[in-house]
């Protein structure tokens, strides 16, 4: 099969990164996150402390940061003005930098430039908000990967709890679900869509390893 790019989109915390790095690790092929990308920006808002809801400010720093993508065997790193910040990006702080500044088209522009170009000449697998929509409108795939914001909530708190981070209670989590839900689905500039062509997968229904099995039935079927 020549290359061809899968695109997953969903809301936070739906499960969509597990998938996509499964999936991608299953076909052997490249895993694109490209919310990796929009945290980075919002981290270099909060290191230069400005709003990540400011365009002007927004802008400005656009034009001035340097924001690269490594791929160092096989993992991706995300290098912010020759640093890399790939382990600050994953902060409660960053995510609701990173849902604020992906709002403003000068951003968005930028990242999707960036992840069609990286994705233009292999296979890979992206997840997002609006690769199937906006980023790669001609992906030979396309699926949108959904839960109930209180299933999302309590994996995200597990997640972190995991981590050792139990500064934040589930209401806390379950707000920061919520408010990145109306901001992604309600921006002007290219919002959190389920294109009619994709195949929806409730994860409120599946393990991962079932939600994993399934998309990859429908992409066996096809090959």
């Amino acid at each position: 099969m020549s290359a061809y790019q899968i695109a997953i989109d969903g809301p936070s915390g739906s499960g969509k990164s597990t998938l996509a790095k499964g999936v991608a690790k299953e076909l052997g092929i490249m895993y694109l996150d490209t919310g990796a990308m929009y945290r980075t920006c919002g981290l270099a808002a909060i290191k230069r402390r400005i709003s990540p809801k400011d365009p002007a400010e927004v802008k400005r720093m656009m034009g001035e940061m340097k924001l690269e993508v490594k791929f160092i065997d096989g993992v991706q790193h995300m290098i912010l003005d020759g640093e890399d910040v790939t382990g600050q990006i994953r902060t409660p702080e960053v995510s609701v930098a990173a849902s604020d500044i992906s709002a403003l088209p000068v951003v968005r522009t930028a990242m999707v430039d960036m992840q069609r170009d990286i994705a233009r000449h292999q296979s890979f697998v992206l997840d997002g908000r609006d690769i199937a929509s906006n980023v790669l409108p001609d992906a030979k795939y396309k699926f949108y990967v959904t839960a109930k914001a209180s299933t999302r909530a309590e994996r995200r708190l597990a997640e972190l709890q995991e981590k050792g981070d139990f500064s934040q209670s589930y209401e806390e989590v379950l707000r920061d679900i919520e408010y990145r839900d109306e901001q992604d689905s309600n921006r002007e500039f290219s919002p959190l869509v389920q294109v009619p062509e994709a195949i929806v997968i409730d994860t409120d229904l599946y393990t991962i390893e079932g939600t994993r099995e399934f998309l990859l039935s429908h992409i066996n079927e096809d090959a």
